[in-house]
């Protein structure tokens, strides 16, 4: 029997790479028309691929919208990693924090638009609730690594825990995306930038500081 040199592909990775490669190409008219006004002919008639390709991988628009979200949102939480890692210092870190912040909206608006455009659909659509509260959770973790890490280089205790945390944060990163939306040219990142630096340290305890007593607790905030 002949052995041929070139591998062949796994099935289920074809058929995991097209579902990708569709998704790719969906998100961009996602982030253009949003969740209500799209569809799956929608985004054949936007793309190179037919309806009948993108209705023979997905089986609905909800199918395809969670997977692209999904698929967005992994590559979105892992770019956070270089800052953590690459930062040896508390300043150091949270000035590569709010750089990356602002980049990520002055790049990738549209996708963050669909992103909170979906979490307010699901609490009206039950099939997207699942895959909302998953990212969400993503998210929040991804926040919760960099909190972590500030604190661990700033010698200070958090004094919130990691959903006050990501409150607080995804609220200031959403209200700076809405303003860039309506004014590219104003001050709305520089604003996100200038509150992040304020916050951050204000979500922290310095452990040599004082301000935890013996009658206190570190995990209760000081206001």
């Amino acid at each position: 029997m002949a052995i041929t040199t070139r591998e062949r592909r796994n099935p289920v990775d074809k058929h995991d790479a097209r579902r990708r490669a569709l998704a790719e190409s969906a998100l961009r008219t996602l982030g253009e028309l949003g969740y209500a006004k799209f569809s799956l002919r929608e985004m054949a008639n936007h793309s190179e691929f037919t309806h009948g390709v993108v209705h023979y991988y997905f089986a609905d628009k909800l199918d395809l919208i969670v997977y692209c979200v999904q698929h967005y949102k992994a590559t979105c939480i892992t770019r956070y990693d270089s800052v953590i890692d690459e930062s040896f210092a508390a300043e150091e870190l949270l000035r590569a924090f709010v750089d990356k912040l602002g980049e990520t909206i002055e790049d990738e608006a549209p996708m963050h638009r669909l992103w909170y455009d979906l979490r307010s659909q699901s609490m009206f659509e039950p099939g997207l609730a699942d895959a909302v509260s998953h990212i969400d959770e993503s998210l929040a973790e991804m926040v919760w690594r960099v909190m972590a890490r500030y604190g661990e280089l700033a010698g200070a205790q958090l004094v919130v825990g990691k959903p006050e945390a990501y409150a607080i944060l995804d609220g200031i990163f959403q209200q700076a995306l809405l303003g860039h939306q309506r004014d590219p040219q104003g001050d709305h990142l520089v604003q996100l930038k200038r509150q992040v630096m304020l916050l951050v340290p204000l979500m922290t305890m310095g452990l040599q500081s004082g301000l935890a007593t013996e009658g206190g607790s570190a995990d209760t905030p000081p206001f």
